[in-house]
């Protein structure tokens, strides 16, 4: 009897670690501005947001993914440098919310996710087709579209500016670290000074990797139109159903109905239209503004390698001159 209650309690604990190492904590934040730190698993925000376990388990902290920023039918999943994120046409869904180099970018999502925008006029629905008023509410969803830029872009812009930001800042500290190390071994080669220059050059090769990958994705996805269509959710969600109000739940309910009505998927009749509409001028602009950004960072990283590869000729020209000194005052002395 005791090696059964035992059993059992070695089974709920067993249990109990399963769920804790299943569960994840994430940030969410709506259109409003307000957020919630959500426990939830894996399979509650598969199901939430409507993606597949292999676009989560890119943002899986435990496994190595380059950077990625996929366009999913209901989603976009991001994973840049630390920003492993979610976003829908209505939520973002933030992991490791209380990271110190993600709190500054989710207090930035409250502030510039919310847009103020003048109360709308009310309609009368009496004697009125109805299908008239669908169509003149996905009107008004469409002009919103054109007026302002879709939650979805604002979201990636906020995580865009907070990535590229946070490199240049990493390489602005390299550069200061770096050229007075490099001038000063010029001066005086010694032991400690190369020491000193080589650390600084490992950390330049993995600071040039991390922003290398950054720009890769950003101009894969400015190279291919299908890719950037991807990401515009307003517009699929605009082709599908009439927009509800968005607001943050006070409970976690996957799968309910508010969920299942808020964002549908999209049907082929609207996938069509969305084709047809396929203007992804908005956010190329958006994208090519951080490429810029990035593309020069990385500049900064190449012209400091070569200034590096300049001061090792230079150190290598010298110690060859004292070689030839040595061997031709060894030679004099034998002579």
């Amino acid at each position: 009897m005791v090696r059964a209650i035992v059993q059992s309690v070695a089974d709920v604990q067993a249990l109990n670690k399963k769920k804790a190492a299943t569960s994840r904590q994430w940030m969410l934040l709506d259109s409003k501005g307000e957020s919630m730190v959500l426990e939830v698993s894996k399979y509650d925000i598969m199901h939430r947001v409507g993606i597949h376990a292999r676009d989560l388990r890119i943002l899986d902290p435990l496994l190595s993914y380059p950077s990625t920023v996929l366009g999913r039918e209901r989603a976009i999943v991001l994973n840049l440098e630390h920003i492993k994120a979610v976003i829908t046409a209505e939520e973002v869904f933030l992991r490791n919310p209380t990271d110190e180099n993600v709190i500054p970018i989710v207090e930035e999502l409250c502030r510039r996710l919310p847009v103020r925008r003048e109360p709308a006029k009310t309609v009368e629905s009496n004697g009125v087709d109805p299908t008239k008023l669908r169509t003149s509410s996905k009107s008004r969803l469409l002009q919103d579209i054109e007026d302002e830029p879709p939650f979805e872009f604002r979201a990636l812009e906020v995580i865009l500016e907070a990535i590229c930001s946070y490199l240049d800042a990493r390489t602005t500290e390299l550069e200061a670290d770096a050229y007075p190390a490099l001038d000063e071994l010029t001066s005086k080669i010694s032991s400690r000074n190369l020491d000193r220059v080589r650390k600084l050059k490992s950390r330049m090769t993995r600071l040039t990797a991390r922003v290398q990958k950054v720009r890769d994705e950003l101009e894969q996805l400015l190279d291919d139109d299908g890719d950037m269509a991807d990401l515009f959710l307003t517009r699929k969600l605009a082709g599908s159903s009439p927009p509800v109000g968005s607001s943050l739940p006070s409970i976690w309910e996957i799968g309910s109905p508010n969920t299942g009505s808020r964002i549908s998927r999209v049907s082929r009749a609207s996938m069509a239209t969305y084709t047809a509409d396929n203007d992804v001028e908005e956010l190329e602009m958006l994208l090519e503004a951080y490429f810029m950004q990035i593309d020069g960072t990385l500049n900064k990283l190449t012209a400091l390698r070569e200034y590096i590869d300049d001061t090792e000729d230079y150190i290598n020209i010298q110690l060859d001159n004292h070689r030839n000194q040595l061997i031709q005052q060894l030679l004099e002395y034998l002579a």
